[in-house]
């Protein structure tokens, strides 16, 4: 089944959602608007039973070479202005990191600025070996966000962080792999991560959803440990856990419903 808004395509299929950034002849670039809509779009997955885990691509040649600078002077033209595009995109990504679903980035040529905002809020990321990566704020005097530049750290470590933003440059696969920039690289990422996302679809989502709370709030340093004995709790009282208990005694593989 496909859902299709102007600029973004959500497609599920058997337990799994592709996203597709749909904007091939802007080589995917992110409108406001689109940003504002990707809270929505992962808010709804996460609510989505249905929804087992996610894909998060782009349309045609490129992931996504960042926000739409065209629209810059009219977005972005005063303070105020500016604040509210980066509160969308903070709270865009935000709700891919927060999704309670596996999300996988599917990289192909360009993933740059936003776009790398984009991956680095999913849980894995798998790239074609031809791809290409980088954060240009430095080219444009721009602070890159708070919560991308914590992802990032996370991610690549301190020096690695600081050559990225300080420069500006693009890096290819090879390095972006080397460095955790991304988490795969071969010449059919689609394929790659289609078959983790089936995996991980016949895993236990209470158990998925608890540990990446956990492990992105420690990240982002907005970890609630109320919050994560709740979740630890719900795992423990589930239909689910009784259902893996019961399969292992069983010797078969346990259908889990998230309950």
């Amino acid at each position: 089944m496909i859902t299709t808004m102007t600029d973004i395509l959500i497609n599920r299929e058997k337990g799994v959602a592709i996203v597709t950034i749909n904007r091939p002849e802007k080589r995917n670039s992110v409108t406001y608007k689109m940003w504002q809509e990707f809270a929505d779009v992962f808010d709804n997955l996460s609510a989505d039973k249905s929804v087992r885990a996610v894909m998060l691509t782009g349309a045609g040649d490129d992931f996504s070479v960042g926000a739409d600078v065209s629209e810059f002077d009219e977005v972005r033209e005063n303070h105020e202005k500016a604040k509210a595009y980066e509160y969308a995109v903070d709270k865009g990504c935000a709700a891919i990191m927060q999704c309670t679903k596996p999300v996988i980035a599917v990289q192909f040529g360009y993933t740059l600025g936003g776009g790398a905002h984009l991956a680095m809020s999913t849980d894995f990321r798998y790239a074609h070996s031809r791809s290409k990566f980088g954060i240009p704020a430095a080219n444009l005097s721009i602070v890159y966000g708070v919560q991308a530049t914590r992802k990032l750290l996370a991610l690549v470590g301190l020096s690695e962080a600081k050559r990225i933003l300080y420069s500006g440059e693009h890096f290819d696969a090879a390095h972006a792999e080397q460095v955790g920039f991304v988490d795969h690289v071969s010449e059919a990422p689609l394929e790659a991560a289609h078959q983790l996302a089936r995996t991980l679809a016949r895993k236990a989502p209470l158990t998925q959803s608890g540990a990446k709370y956990i492990l992105n709030s420690t990240i982002l340093r907005e970890f609630d440990a109320a919050k994560a004995d709740n979740l630890i709790d719900i795992a423990a009282a589930s239909i689910d856990y009784e259902e893996g208990r019961a399969a292992f005694s069983e010797k078969r593989r346990p259908v889990f419903r998230g309950e």
